[in-house]
């Protein structure tokens, strides 16, 4: 007979979205974690809220926060998961750094773990970058294989306009056992073999690809959206991660 001591917690999975989003960006991919029977949490990191009043306040530090606080939310004993889209990789490698002994696997959604001193764009200017100042024929070409006109109305009218300080500060990391966690790259918008490619010619969004020692790409060949486009699939990249990680 098992003891209840001896059943497991569930795997506790925190899922970061990236620009714009919030928790409601992964609201398909959540649905199939719980059926996996997973313990997934969708952030809305602060000021992504759609009734925040003060973007121009807000720094890459109260995102790692609000990673922090869903990270410390896991059961004793359970399989951590963190999981970043996009730009969140940035606030996803400090909290990574952080708290190294604490999460067991990354998945890095079309994104990769950055560098220390990495900054998506120092020299921004402004409090806050909406979607509309990134949204052209080339963006839209570029990222949205995959999505229906309603997803693409839906993302156009729920997006939030992204804190400036979120983009301009520049993660500070201290402990290289991170380079030891566990990752899966999950390559959408474009093959692992371009990643990889890519990171040797020296792109510095990539350059965590050089760096860290345990890192799996995983093709998922879609745009940059897959919660939306491919959201069963994306999960269950995520739950054998999880899986991975036990």
């Amino acid at each position: 007979m098992t003891e209840e001591s001896d059943i497991q917690p569930c795997a506790h999975v925190v899922l970061v979205p990236g620009f714009w989003l919030g928790a409601w960006a992964w609201d398909a991919v959540v649905d199939h974690l719980r059926q996996a029977g997973l313990d997934p949490v969708a952030l809305t990191l602060p000021g992504l809220e759609p009734d925040h009043s003060d973007r121009g306040s807000v720094r890459l530090q109260d995102h790692v926060a609000a990673i922090e606080e869903a990270l410390a939310a896991a059961q004793p004993g359970a399989r951590t998961v963190l999981v970043a889209h996009s730009g969140a990789a940035v606030p996803a490698t400090v909290a990574l750094d952080r708290h190294v002994e604490e999460i067991d696997h990354v998945v890095w959604v079309d994104t990769a773990p950055v560098v220390n001193g990495f900054a998506l764009s120092p020299q921004a200017q402004g409090a806050e970058h909406p979607l509309s100042a990134q949204w052209d024929d080339e963006f839209e070409q570029g990222s949205m294989d995959g999505l229906s006109q309603q997803q693409l109305d839906t993302f156009r009218e729920r997006a939030v306009p992204q804190p400036t300080g979120s983009r301009r500060d520049a993660a500070s990391l201290t402990d290289d056992r991170r380079l030891d966690v566990p990752g899966t790259i999950v390559c959408t918008a474009f093959p692992a073999a371009d990643y990889l490619s890519y990171a040797e010619q020296g792109m510095p969004f990539l350059a965590g690809l050089r760096e860290h020692r345990v890192l799996e790409l995983v093709d998922l060949p879609t745009g940059h959206w897959p919660m939306w486009s491919e959201p069963a699939e994306l999960a269950q990249i995520i739950v054998a991660a999880a899986a991975a990680a036990g």
